[in-house]
């Protein structure tokens, strides 16, 4: 029962404690990113080298039938819900672009270099290990990292387990500095409580909607199976950005005019939007429990919409009870309310 009250208290320790350090300095935000990134890299680093001596010297027994065996669709599209939860990250810079130094150029410039990087590095490292770990573990054992740390450093096996929790702070720290954001940027467009658009006015950190993210995050931790979470979380995901994209494209015909200072081919929306069909359709045809609880989390938002935009003719009270809750977290967390047509400065 200690065991897993403590338990308990660490995983929800790590979103507070990261949230109050989004809530008082950007900066320190970044240096921790940077830091806990930096970390990931060099773990990263050492399993590719591990995994390719490995190889070297001999030991590709595992490669041999590697495709051996039965694979259905569904398991398949619920394997890369996964696989891109771990590739996770991809999207988050566009979260900050108003945050951004010279978003326009450097923006694609942060795609077209990073993306490679990152998909090189984790292929590498998937190749690592699958060359130490067989079959048999990765099934038995999900802790891949632990098992090929047990076999191929000894006695310092213990770093690949601090790496990986490294790399988990520094991952929870992103998508809660990023997250908030979009909520800020939601409520400045007015499609979310105004509350959500304050900034602290000194730190420049949006209060309001950090405190927001850390308690939906603290409410998913409810289930410890993190492989749930993941496809409750990815098909949602997908299907919002499978939404987002046909939006684009609607746009791009009916409106060929607006300012588009970033384009791309055709192609590449057309093709991402067939991915993204595959991971939407064959994983809601064969979990049906998944498609619920996403169907569900996506009709959540339709309160929120029809109270906070589509709604125009509001009665008094309601404006009344949205300027105190509006003046409160003012008050609560020294914050000025910034609107679609202001910028914090740098």
């Amino acid at each position: 029962m200690q065991k897993n009250t403590c338990s308990v208290f660490k995983r929800h320790s790590v979103p507070g404690v990261l949230t109050a350090i989004n809530c008082m300095s950007v900066r320190w935000t970044m240096r921790i990113q940077d830091v806990f990134t930096s970390s990931k890299l060099l773990a990263l680093f050492v399993i590719i080298v591990s995994g390719l001596y490995y190889m070297c010297i001999g030991h590709t027994e595992n490669f041999d039938r590697a495709f051996e065996g039965e694979f259905g669709a569904g398991p398949i599209s619920l394997a890369f819900y996964s696989g891109l939860f771990a590739f996770g990250g991809w999207n988050y810079l566009n979260f900050v672009t108003e945050e951004l130094q010279d978003p326009y150029k450097n923006l694609p410039r942060a795609i077209w270099i990073a993306m490679p990087i990152v998909t090189i590095i984790y292929v590498m490292a998937n190749l690592a290990y699958f060359a130490v770990v067989s079959e048999l573990e990765m099934r038995s054992n999900a802790a891949v990292a632990v098992i090929l740390g047990d076999r191929l450093f000894g006695g310092w096996s213990w770093v690949i387990p601090v790496f990986v929790a490294l790399s988990t702070f520094g991952g929870v720290n992103g998508v809660l500095f990023t997250s908030a954001r979009l909520f800020a940027t939601g409520a400045q467009e007015g499609h979310m409580p105004a509350f959500f658009s304050l900034f602290h006015i000194d730190k420049q950190t949006p209060i309001p909607s950090l405190i927001f993210t850390c308690l939906f995050s603290l409410l998913t931790l409810m289930n410890s199976n993190v492989f749930d979470l993941i496809n409750y979380f990815s098909q949602t995901l997908w299907l919002s950005v499978g939404a987002s994209v046909v939006g684009m494209l609607w746009l791009r015909r009916t409106r060929p005019d607006i300012p588009r200072p970033i384009t791309v081919h055709i192609a590449v929306p057309l093709i991402f939007l067939l991915a993204i069909g595959c991971l939407v359709v064959i994983p809601a045809v064969y979990d049906l429990k998944n498609t619920a609880v996403g169907i569900g989390i996506l009709l959540s938002g339709i309160p929120v919409y029809y109270i906070c935009v589509k709604w125009k003719n509001k009665p008094q009270c309601y404006n009344s009870f949205s300027g105190k809750t509006l003046r409160f977290f003012q008050k609560l967390c020294s914050c000025i309310y910034v609107d679609s047509n202001e910028k914090l400065s740098n």
